[in-house]
């Protein structure tokens, strides 16, 4: 296939697949050396390479140029991948619509080919697979066409197909998008050549999903240990008593006189040579010293590299004007929703009128970036328009149903303005978004769950890419997730973005996590993520009651001077009338402020951490220097004790902050919130009394 594809002069192939094969693939279609390999093996790790902890060998990624017999050559890679088999499969998706974006060739321009290997029991068993195959088609995701191989070994780990599942072939899932399946021996490699020819063909003139089911067997059990005669004993007996396929098709060669039975055995005897070969050059590396100067010392993380005043993020008078023309000015015969129109609008009155609404603050971010030369990529459940119908990214003709995307005013070559709904899905999308920003770091790529909670999902993508992608494979993304969070009564699925859960993967300085209170601070931290040198995934937990909050707008200033602030102080108290500080993070501000002028106190200051890692310590530190006369520190969170930034937040303040601290919360609970809105109520009113008592 991949001969083929550099006959076809496509400008890449992109590999995504699991273990099974896989040292195979790295050496002989990606061209990593055999000495490599060994020597990864033997532990003898470039210094030079950023490897992080490591990860086990045959998950690692590489990529290189393969050379076809003819003479043409066409680049390869083959995406990092964790034991969590088809989780790889929207990575390399992700990857490869990247890289089909920078290349822009139209729309039909599907010149990087993505090969996704599967096995038989996975195929099946994962529910990604499902997610990927819907994605094949969509506008936000297509790519031209996957071709899926299906190393079909007939049993799982130990499991039969009997207990695997209950489809007739373990490519049945495929049928759900009328994708042609090809069902062949893999003891005929001939046939199995004739059929990736035809696999391609169909990919090359339809630009869609085909699948091969490499129908063969594991002779040996799941390792070079495990005996698998314990649970598939006949079936093992047929395969002992098989000649393999090497030397079925070298007797099928020699017996047609393709070539003889000496060269045949010379053949064998040169590449088990070659293996030896590196393998003893691997261990006589081993007992040489390290060259001096040969070690790098690992990246040393400073807080510099997070001084957020370092990257300029504020814009002109001139680029807010041009960002909210582009709202008010329709392309001639639009005809926008009656009711619609009044709030776009009513965005170029905010600017006027110092009252910067969220969706407002989101649009001059993602506008001025399109002028500062970055992609802007958002795709989530329900995005263009906006789970809360504050985005309305893109607009739909009233009278034609046709779409208007006002920021799309601003492509320029590859850098375009990218919004899509998705699939209602977590796992493969959040997962396409992080292969995409692999390739794309000068874009904003953006994941936007419908509800912060849904984002659970897409744990696994978190784990095994997200927080460890770095440390494992010294893989850098930059992707952002979208995630709204805030407890204004919606029950236990609307209100949580699980916070302990990111704070809990934090280290390392492996990803950036804010929860900001303002448009302006919504506004400053987008446009550093897609700014700063620092390539870190982001999660922002953004609001939902506070997109239309009058008091969390923002004035104009704001957006033109300034950058993102890790922790906003309180100046509308004197410091040494100070005698308690309040400490918090996003909505609950709101409710806290209203509750302290309502009581009367004078004395108590709320200062809020907008990024809760690396939570801004040291500005912690200064903010309660400056209040001599206070005597007492508060953590206020509306998630229950057990939730929330205050798990992460009691550690920390515990080992570095040299002051008593003392929570303010709901009580610990299994759920995340009430399913009442009454009783919502009752607890928040409670939560804010014991902070700021009721005057009698």
């Amino acid at each position: 296939m991949i001969s083929k594809a550099a006959k076809a002069e496509l400008d890449e192939a992109v590999i995504g697949m699991a273990h099974r094969g896989r040292l195979n693939v790295l050496a002989n279609i990606c061209g990593k050396s055999y000495g490599q390999i060994f020597g990864e093996f033997e532990g003898n790790l470039d210094p030079r390479s950023a490897h992080g902890s490591g990860d086990v060998k045959y998950h690692l990624g590489t990529a290189g140029t393969f050379q076809t017999r003819d003479g043409e050559s066409i680049e390869i890679s083959l995406a990092a991948n964790p034991s969590h088999l088809e989780t790889v499969n929207p990575v390399a998706e992700g990857i490869v619509r990247a890289k089909q974006d920078v290349l822009d060739k139209g729309p039909h321009g599907f010149t990087v080919l993505p090969i996704l290997i599967h096995g038989d029991a996975a195929f099946a068993g994962q529910g990604v697979v499902a997610e990927t195959l819907n994605l094949s088609q969509l506008r936000g995701y297509r790519t031209g066409g996957t071709v899926h191989v299906i190393v079909n070994n007939q049993v799982g780990f130990t499991t039969s197909p009997t207990d695997s599942r209950s489809s007739v072939y373990a490519t049945d899932v495929a049928r759900m998008v009328q994708a042609p399946i090809f069902h062949v021996n893999g003891d005929d490699p001939e046939a199995v050549v004739r059929v990736a020819h035809l696999a391609f063909a169909y990919r090359q003139a339809f630009n869609k999903d085909v699948v091969i089911d490499l129908v063969c067997y594991r002779r040996r059990g799941h390792n070079e240990g495990d005996n698998p005669a314990f649970t598939q004993p006949l079936m093992y007996d047929v395969i002992d008593a098989k000649r393999s396929t090497r030397k079925l098709f070298t007797e099928s060669l020699i017996g047609r006189g393709d070539i003889t039975v000496e060269e045949a055995e010379q053949a064998l005897r040169d590449y088990q040579s070659e293996l030896e070969r590196a393998f003893t050059e691997t261990r006589e590396v081993e007992k040489k010293p390290i060259e001096p100067g040969a070690v790098v010392k690992p990246e040393v993380f400073t807080e510099a590299r997070l001084d957020h005043s370092k990257v300029e993020t504020a814009i002109s008078t001139e680029t807010v004007k041009r960002v909210i023309d582009t709202q008010v000015t329709m392309p001639e015969g639009f005809t926008p929703h009656p009711r619609l129109a009044p709030q776009l609008t009513r965005r170029a009155t905010m600017v006027e009128t110092d009252a910067v609404d969220w969706a407002t603050g989101e649009l001059l971010a993602f506008g001025s970036l399109l002028l500062d030369d970055h992609p802007v990529r958002l795709i989530g459940q329900d995005s263009r328009r906006g789970t809360f119908g504050q985005r309305h990214a893109s607009l739909m003709d009233r009278e034609t149903g046709e779409t208007y995307t006002p920021l799309k005013q601003f492509d320029n070559g590859t850098t375009k303005f990218l919004v899509h709904d998705s699939l209602l899905s977590e796992y493969a999308a959040l997962g396409f978004e992080y292969g995409y920003s692999l390739t794309r770091p000068n874009a904003l790529v953006m994941w936007e769950a419908q509800f912060g909670d849904f984002v659970n999902g897409a744990q696994t993508v978190i784990d095994e890419y997200i927080s460890a992608g770095e440390q494992k494979w010294g893989q850098r993304s930059s992707v952002t997730m979208l995630l709204p969070h805030g407890y204004e009564g919606q029950g236990p699925d609307h209100s949580s973005a699980r916070i302990e859960r990111f704070l809990q993967q934090c280290a390392q300085e492996n990803m950036t996590v804010a929860m900001p209170s303002t448009p302006a601070s919504y506004f400053h931290l987008l446009r550093w993520q897609a700014k700063s040198p620092f390539e870190r995934p982001l999660v922002v937990f953004t609001p939902k009651s506070l997109l239309r909050l009058k008091a969390a707008t923002s004035a104009t200033d704001d957006f033109t001077s300034g950058h993102f602030q890790p922790l906003i102080g309180d100046d509308s108290i004197s410091a040494d009338k100070v005698r308690r500080v309040v400490i918090c993070s996003g909505k609950i501000y709101y409710d806290l402020d209203a509750a302290r002028r309502k009581s009367g106190d004078k004395h108590t200051a709320i200062i809020r951490a907008e990024r809760l890692y690396p939570l801004p310590i040291e500005e912690i530190r200064e903010q309660l220097k400056a209040y001599p006369n206070a005597g007492e520190v508060l953590w206020v969170q509306e998630e229950p004790a057990n939730m929330g930034p205050w798990p992460f937040v009691a550690l920390v303040f515990s080992e570095q902050l040299d002051r008593p601290f003392t929570r303010i919360s709901r009580p610990a609970s299994s759920a995340p919130a009430a399913g009442s809105a009454k009783r919502h109520e009752a607890e928040q009113r409670a939560l804010v009394d014991t902070v700021f008592p009721p005057a009698e």
